[in-house]
């Protein structure tokens, strides 16, 4: 995070709780056509678990399979998914946009090596944060202490009891800017969270409830291979800016803000 005097932050008590980095390119047969071995030689040594999930997606009516190739990394904190239209990254344990970007860095060379996309249809970066004022000592604050009014809806109105609320979500989509696109979810929710382990996979329930701010920011067009971490940049600039104009400062300070 940025601060508006500049200054580089980080959060001790981070409400992040995904990221993840998808770029869509026009199919590629061959990666259904046989398994993609050699791409898996490639990103081994970093992501040496493998997985096959096989989707059925209805799409214009017809029911379609997709085959989504998981490389996972020892620890279980980063997946790397591969279908015949895209390539992603995800992790629940996001320490900062260097760490996330130096991970994506590697693989998505090997990619570009073996399969030879002539462009890319859709970079996208997405931040699910979920702020719980339990664990950030906030109980008793609504959250509109915590959020802007454009982002709550009814919420922002204190005659609204929050306890008899079960449903008040902003569903936004516009253009941010003359290039990024945004989708977004915000409102207070529970939560599933999905923790990856070296044993496996494992899907906990999260009791509290959570105010959750998940943002996907995207950039459309056909994106030529050197215009990638250019995109990728100022997507995650993008989405700094949002979070941070979107909270108050009473939760800036709840969540610790240090400086780097």
């Amino acid at each position: 995070m940025k601060s508006s005097d500049g200054k580089t932050f980080v959060y001790e008590k981070n409400p992040l709780v995904e990221v993840i980095c998808q770029l869509r390119f026009p199919p590629i047969l061959s990666i259904d056509a046989k398994a993609p071995a050699d791409f898996q030689d490639t990103v081994r040594e970093n992501f040496p678990r493998y997985q096959l999930n096989v989707e059925k997606v209805q799409r214009a009516g017809q029911v379609e399979e997709v085959r989504n190739h998981s490389f996972i990394s020892e620890d279980g904190t980063y997946k790397l998914s591969l279908t015949k239209s895209f390539i992603a990254l995800s992790t629940m344990r996001y320490t900062g946009w260097e760490d996330f970007a130096g991970t994506l860095d590697e693989p998505l060379g090997q990619f570009i090596q073996v399969y030879r996309p002539a462009y890319f249809e859709r970079v996208g970066l997405r931040y699910v944060n979920a702020v719980n004022r339990k664990k950030l000592e906030l109980n008793g604050r609504r959250w509109n202490d915590l959020f802007q009014p454009q982002y709550l809806g009814p919420l922002d109105d204190d005659a609204v009891d929050e306890e008899k609320v079960t449903k008040c979500a902003v569903e936004l989509e516009m253009m941010r800017t003359e290039k990024i696109g945004l989708k977004l979810h915000a409102g207070p929710g529970r939560i599933n969270r999905t923790v990856r382990t070296p044993n496996g996979v494992q899907t906990l329930q999260d009791p509290e409830t959570h105010f959750i701010f998940d943002q996907d920011l995207y950039v459309r067009g056909n994106l030529k291979l050197p215009a990638v971490a250019e995109s990728l940049s100022a997507l995650h600039e993008e989405a700094d800016r949002l979070f941070s104009d979107a909270i108050t400062d009473a939760l800036h300070e709840a969540m610790g803000p240090v400086v780097v």
